[in-house]
């Protein structure tokens, strides 16, 4: 056995030893396995700096500074990483790790498939955001042509008016846009009974109001025409329509209508382009638009003189209305529109009138004068008419009757003192 103070003598100097271990062999040299593990890699980082570069591109278009700025840094690691690769293949060969070279080549191959994920899912979102576009372009492209359709229509709707209030040219406007109807007699007879049928609707309201107002309906019916005898007293009603209708239909044998008219003569083509524009308006909107046109004018003669003065004292308390209609304007208050659709079929009519070569022509007949199955309709029904050779005489013209070529549209007339079966 040593002493001990030779013993801790040798272990302080076996302690002060280096130890120096032994070089080891190039792993790649061994293993080429590693080395392709190594260029997969580098393949990879190809993959992700191409995914990153598209990443930059998309940003630009459209121009996004954020996303611009991310890819930018994205590709510039990507580089980083690349360069560390090239310069750790040139001065070390990778080191060999727990992993085997079979994995490692695995996991590369993973992450490329996932860095050409990446690159097709930024493509798809660039052609997602082109379709965007596209789409943005079509829509805006639709809002152009339906605004341009409001123009036109708005501009057509315009072109139609003039027609009422403005002097006419020949062939002025297109004839295809402004005639989309056949002109021939079915046409006229068609407006005929829409005229008669206004009469008749408006009689209502202002009959209703006189009596609301106390008004004799019986005296009113015999100051209009005192020398008829109704078979019934409910037929009194046609003593109002009468009056409304002599009114509406006097002046109809004018070109004018009896308004005054600073415009030239209105030709054929002129009047059934006014019948155009009128058929399918609200004549309020039409008198909204352009209250000094003949039209308007014509309305607010007509009201002045088949609503008497005493009847808007006794419907309304005063005259308000009536002066507002006097200077030029058009109310719009429920009894006014209701007869402004009476003179609007009454204009139509006229403007129809006209159109037709030669002209439609007007006639009426009187009371007292003889009733005739060819010129004439009673509005009455299921007449008992005696057998002697007297004929029935006529009380009132409730529509007047026309000529349009060859054909006759009858008047349509009550008959004074004749009896009606049951």
């Amino acid at each position: 056995m040593l002493p001990t103070g030779i013993k801790d003598n040798q272990l302080r100097e076996n302690n002060s030893q280096k130890v120096h271990p032994q070089p080891m062999e190039d792993s790649t040299n061994q293993n080429p396995e590693a080395l392709e593990a190594l260029m997969a890699k580098i393949f990879t980082n190809i993959s992700s700096l191409k995914s990153a570069y598209i990443q930059l591109q998309s940003a630009h278009s459209p121009y996004d500074p954020e996303k611009i700025q991310a890819a930018d840094k994205l590709v510039i690691s990507e580089l980083k990483g690349l360069s560390e690769l090239k310069h750790f293949y040139r001065e070390n060969y990778p080191k060999t790790t727990c992993a085997s070279p079979q994995d490692s080549r695995l996991a590369a191959e993973i992450q490329e498939q996932q860095s050409l994920l990446k690159t097709y899912e930024v493509m798809v979102k660039k052609f997602q955001s082109e379709i965007q576009n596209k789409d943005s372009e079509i829509l805006q492209l639709q809002q152009q042509i339906e605004d341009a359709m409001q123009k036109r229509t708005k501009l057509e709707k315009n072109l139609k008016l003039r027609g009422l209030s403005t002097k006419d040219s020949e062939g002025s406007g297109d004839e295809k846009g402004f005639i989309p109807l056949d002109l021939t007699p079915e046409l006229f007879i068609s407006a005929v009974e829409m005229a008669f049928k206004a009469i008749h609707d408006f009689s209502k309201p202002l009959i209703n109001m006189m009596k609301a107002a106390g008004w004799d309906l019986d005296a009113a019916a015999s100051s209009i025409e005192p020398n008829v005898t109704y078979t019934k007293r409910a037929h009194k009603k046609y003593a109002f329509e009468s009056h409304i209708c002599q009114w509406m239909f006097s002046g109809f044998q004018q070109d004018s209508f009896g308004i005054k008219s600073d415009n030239m003569t209105i030709s054929r083509e002129g009047f059934f382009h006014q019948f155009l524009a009128l058929r399918e308006m609200d004549p309020l909107d039409m008198l909204g638009q352009h209250p000094d046109s003949a039209f308007g004018k014509f309305c607010s003669s007509k009201y002045l003189v088949v609503v008497h003065p005493k009847m808007e004292v006794s419907f309304f308390g005063n005259l308000d209305q009536r002066n507002f209609i006097a200077s030029g304007g058009h109310p719009r208050t429920p009894f006014y529109q209701a007869f402004l659709k009476l003179a609007k079929s009454i204009w139509l009519l006229h403007s129809l009138a006209y159109s037709f070569d030669p002209n439609a022509k007007i006639f009426q007949v009187k009371n007292g004068n003889e009733f005739s199955e060819v010129y004439m309709e009673s509005i009455i029904k299921n007449l008992i008419l005696d057998s002697t050779d007297q004929k029935p005489k006529v009380g009132l013209m409730v529509m007047p009757g026309f000529w349009i070529g060859g054909t006759v549209i009858q008047s349509r007339v009550y008959l004074s003192g004749v009896r009606v079966a049951e």
